[in-house]
């Protein structure tokens, strides 16, 4: 075979390739071959000689970036900015920049503007902004007619729940809500809509309004809450719409400017709620409280996230909740629905207490009498204690928890416990 070892030397390999058959016989013994040394080795492919390498080809020089006047690359830098140039536009642009100083500073000035189009980002605005662009402005110049420190927080969840009407759509202000509380021992509910919750808060906060001087939107209504909601509800010819926003918005603001120009002492001045009266300064915490919890509402109606309020703002909340048990607490046991009180004793002294200790935000220790609501809650004779986070505990005072669902930590009397919390729950309203 051509290119087998020895098959050239004496034509004996042409001539057997000359006279092979086109099909071969059979194959013999390997013992047939006798030295196995000897056997011819398989044919090897010819061997193809390598071409020649080509000589190196070079690129053709570039051609030269396109020489546009000023005005016209002065009008491609928008373009540019959003990366819409073609390749030589580009080139041109980018060559210009090196050396003119006023386009330069307008392209820096594109290319920031663009960069707040990006939709990758979340466009909701930190919650605490608000409050950080105020602090930085009063301390450069202190307001000459401050908000009172008491109706801080009603004038912060009102403005955060305004924000968050903004920001719905028309559609939105129609989705169902159920609002919920705490009542005859098991949670009672009702359903409406965004706009009536609004129309809801403008009703309880005609309270405090009428408790001002300032006009009233309900003056034939019932001085109760929850009697000035169905009033407002009833009365409406049609449901509400976000027509309501705006009533309700200006009712909030006159509200702060009358208790910002309201003289000293203003903060005692008693708003009846029916049943029972709130000084000034904790009827404005009570409306700040509800304010975020329906807020709170709406959000989860229209899939919107909303934050808690302030730790400092929340610690309040929580506090006026806790001042007010005592007497939920007697009111309860005057209805059978509590337990006999266990040992009285004088006004203002140290009884039986129940340590409430809140977690995180607005978090802190609080001691309930038990007894009595003239006795003082002491750290002395606390004979149980109930842990709660901070958010929790609010919900649990709005009526959104169960009693029996609320107390993450529990230790001591187990009847002290229940009655707190179901008297913690019976502060919720409608």
């Amino acid at each position: 075979m051509s290119g087998g070892a020895g098959g050239d030397r004496d034509g004996e390999g042409r001539d057997e390739v000359r006279g092979a058959r086109r099909i071969p016989g059979p194959r013999p013994a390997a013992d047939d071959f006798g030295d196995l040394g000897r056997v011819p080795p398989p044919e090897q492919p010819p061997v193809r000689p390598e071409p020649e390498p080509e000589a190196e080809r070079v690129p053709p020089p570039a051609a030269p970036a396109p020489v546009l006047p000023h005005r016209v690359l002065q009008a491609l830098l928008g373009a540019w900015a959003l990366a819409a140039c073609s390749a030589e536009e580009t080139e041109a642009v980018e060559a210009h920049l090196t050396g003119c100083a006023p386009c330069v500073e307008e392209a820096r000035r594109l290319r920031d503007a663009v960069g707040l189009l990006h939709t990758d980002r979340s466009l909701d605005l930190d919650p605490l902004l608000r409050a950080r662009v105020l602090d930085s402005c009063l301390a450069r110049r202190p307001a000459k007619i401050p908000v009172p420190d008491w109706a801080a927080p009603y004038d912060a969840e009102t403005a955060r729940l305004d924000a968050l009407l903004r920001d719905i759509d028309a559609a939105e202000w129609h989705a169902p809500v159920r609002l919920k509380w705490f009542e005859d021992e098991r949670q009672a509910g009702r359903r409406t809509t965004v706009a009536g919750v609004i129309g809801h808060l403008m009703s309880v906060d005609g309270l405090v309004g009428a408790a001002l001087g300032l006009d009233d939107p309900l003056p034939e209504a019932p001085p109760t809450p929850t009697a000035r909601t169905e009033a407002y509800w009833s009365s409406a010819r049609r449901p509400p719409t976000r027509a309501v926003r705006e009533p309700w918005r200006e009712q909030s603001h006159t509200l702060i400017r009358t208790v910002s120009f309201a003289r000293r002492g203003a903060s005692e001045l008693s708003v009846p709620y029916g049943a029972f009266a709130l000084p000034l300064q904790d009827a404005m915490l009570d409306r700040a409280f509800e304010c975020w919890v329906h807020a709170r509402d709406i959000a989860e109606a229209v899939d919107y996230p909303y934050e808690p309020p302030s730790a400092g703002h929340l610690h309040r909340m929580i506090d006026l909740a806790v001042r007010m048990l005592p007497d939920a607490l007697a009111l309860r046991r005057r209805a059978g629905l509590a337990a006999p009180a266990g040992r009285l004793v004088p006004a203002g002294s140290p009884g039986r207490s129940l340590h409430l200790e809140i977690e995180g935000s607005g978090g802190g220790d609080w001691y309930i009498a038990l007894d009595s609501p003239a006795a003082r809650g002491s750290a002395d004779h606390v004979v149980a204690q109930v842990a709660l986070e901070g958010v929790e505990f609010c919900r649990l005072v709005a009526g959104h928890v169960p009693p029996v669902d609320a107390a993450a930590g529990q230790r001591g009397d187990r009847e002290a416990i229940s009655d707190v919390l179901f008297a913690a729950a019976s502060l919720s309203r409608l």
